[in-house]
C-alpha cells in the first residue's frame, strides 16, 4: 500500500498486491503460493478475483488451446498475443510468461531481446525459461536487464524428446545431485523462483529447503513453496487421461457440456429465443411494418419508434 505503478495507459494505479518481494516474504512466512495457467482475459478476471497469487501463461497452450500433441509448434508471436490478453484481466496476480522453444536457447543476447519484447508487448511481469545449468547465461542477461526470470527444472516439456517422453526426473542418487545443482545454479544466476516438475516429493522438498528463492512444484509435491496446475486439469475440462498429479477441484467440463446441448435444444426447438430475450418495445408498430412488408422503400425506416 502506498506504492504507486502506471498502467498501459499511463494512469498512475497501486502495485499489485502479489510482486517478486511479497511473493518472497510469502516463503519466508511458510505461507503456500497458489498459481494456475491461464490464457484468455475472461479466465484471468476470475483467477485475479479469486486470490490466485501468480499466473502462468504457459506455452502449454500449444496443448490446451491449440490442440497439438506438445509445446514445441507454439511462437513467440502467439505467446505474446495470449500473454497481452491475461496480463488485462489481473490486477494483482503475477503474471509470469513462457518463452517459447528456440526462443531462448540459441544464445544470451536472443533471450534477453526476446524476453524484453515479451515484457514490452504483453505487460507481463515476468518471464519463465526451461533448464539448469545450461541456461544460467541467458537468465544472467535478462536479470541483468531488470526482467523477473522463474527457472524451470526437472521434467522440461520442450525436452520431452531428449527424456524419451514425459517422464519423472531426480531419480537416483545421480539424477537428484543434478537437478539439486541445477536448482542452485538457476538460484544463482539470479531466478526469482523455480518449477519443479515431476520431482521425487522427498527430493523436491529438500530442493525447497535449500533454495532461498521460491520452488513452485508441479508433480513434486508438498513440499514446494508453491503450486501450479493446468487450468484445464483442475477444472475437469481435459479429455481423456491427465496425469497422476492431477487433482479436479471441480467438473466444469461437463457442465459445459450440458449447457451446450441445452442451448442446441433450445435454438433448434424455438424455445430460445423467448420474448425475455428481445427489444420488443424498440419495434416498429403493425402499420409501419405492414408498410415495409409491401414497400423496398428505405426513408420509411425513419418512422419507427426508437424508444
Amino acid at each position: 500500500r502506498g506504492v504507486y505503478e502506471r498502467d498501459t495507459k499511463g494512469r498512475i494505479e497501486p502495485m499489485k498486491q502479489n510482486n517478486v518481494v511479497t511473493l518472497a516474504a510469502m516463503k519466508a512466512r511458510g505461507e503456500k503460493i497458489s498459481q494456475l495457467t491461464c490464457y484468455d482475459y475472461s479466465t484471468a478476471r476470475l483467477m485475479d478475483q479469486a486470490g490466485i497469487n501468480m499466473i502462468l501463461v504457459g506455452d502449454s497452450l500449444g496443448m490446451t488451446m491449440q490442440g497439438y500433441s506438445d509445446t514445441l509448434p507454439v511462437t513467440l508471436e502467439e505467446m505474446i498475443l495470449y500473454g497481452r490478453s491475461v496480463a488485462r484481466g489481473c490486477r494483482n496476480a503475477f503474471v509470469v510468461l513462457d518463452m517459447p522453444f528456440m526462443s531462448y536457447q540459441v544464445s544470451p543476447e536472443q533471450a534477453l531481446a526476446n524476453a524484453g519484447r515479451m515484457m514490452k508487448e504483453t505487460g507481463v511481469d515476468g518471464v519463465k525459461l526451461e533448464g539448469g545449468e545450461g541456461i544460467c547465461p541467458q537468465i544472467r542477461a535478462i536479470t541483468a536487464a531488470g526482467i523477473p526470470v522463474c527457472a524451470h527444472v526437472g521434467m522440461t516439456p520442450q525436452s520431452y524428446h531428449a527424456f524419451g517422453g514425459f517422464t519423472v526426473q531426480g531419480k537416483g542418487e545421480a539424477g537428484a545431485a543434478r537437478l539439486l545443482k541445477d536448482a542452485l545454479a538457476v538460484q544463482e544466476a539470479g531466478a526469482f523462483a523455480v518449477v519443479l516438475e515431476c520431482v521425487p516429493p522427498k527430493l523436491a522438498a529438500l530442493i525447497s529447503r535449500k533454495l532461498d528463492i521460491i520452488t513452485i512444484g508441479i508433480g513434486a509435491g508438498g513440499g514446494c513453496d508453491g503450486q501450479v496446475l493446468v487450468y484445464q486439469d483442475m477444472l475437469g475440462i481435459t479429455e481423456g487421461q491427465t496425469p497422476k498429479f492431477v487433482k479436479a477441484f471441480a467438473q466444469v467440463g461437463q457442465q459445459m457440456m450440458e449447457a451446450f446441448q441445452a442451448y442446441d435444444s433450445q435454438v433448434k426447438s424455438g424455445v430460445f429465443p423467448a420474448p425475455a430475450q428481445t427489444y420488443a418495445k424498440s419495434d416498429c408498430g403493425d402499420e409501419v411494418l405492414n408498410r415495409l412488408d409491401e414497400s423496398q422503400s428505405a426513408p420509411l425506416l425513419s418512422v419507427c419508434s426508437t424508444q
